[in-house]
């Protein structure tokens, strides 16, 4: 088991979900039970991927947990786009959103390739 309090992808994923919770804000409130919503669960789900698989008693299983993880991010990232392209986020945030998602990103792949399961 791992503890994932201790690991800094967690961490950075807690981060970014906390900015990004201020930015949806912002989000037209028609967007309330669409875009917003299903964005926040995206990037919730991002922490709690890693933590729920640092839970888990194997390294494959953590593993499968980072993965989930990291789809999750990549589904996020499809999101982010879509609320550009809609302008209901601006360039800057945009961009400072999207190069901590990709560092997160790369965290976890490295995490999961460290593994070689």
């Amino acid at each position: 088991m791992h503890n994932f309090r201790e690991l800094e992808v967690w961490k950075k994923a807690i981060d970014l979900t906390t900015q990004f919770y201020k930015f949806s804000k912002l989000y037209p409130k028609d967007e309330l039970f669409g875009l917003t919503s299903q964005s926040r669960r995206c990037m919730v789900s991002i922490a709690s991927n890693i933590a729920e698989g640092a839970g888990r008693n194997t390294d494959k299983q953590f593993v499968q947990f980072l993965s989930i993880a990291l789809a999750s991010s990549f589904e996020f990232e499809t999101q982010l786009i879509v609320a550009k392209n809609l302008e209901y986020i601006t360039s800057e945030n945009y961009n400072s959103i999207f190069d901590e998602l990709r560092h997160i990103q790369n965290m976890l792949i490295k995490l999961i390739n460290n593994y070689n399961i």
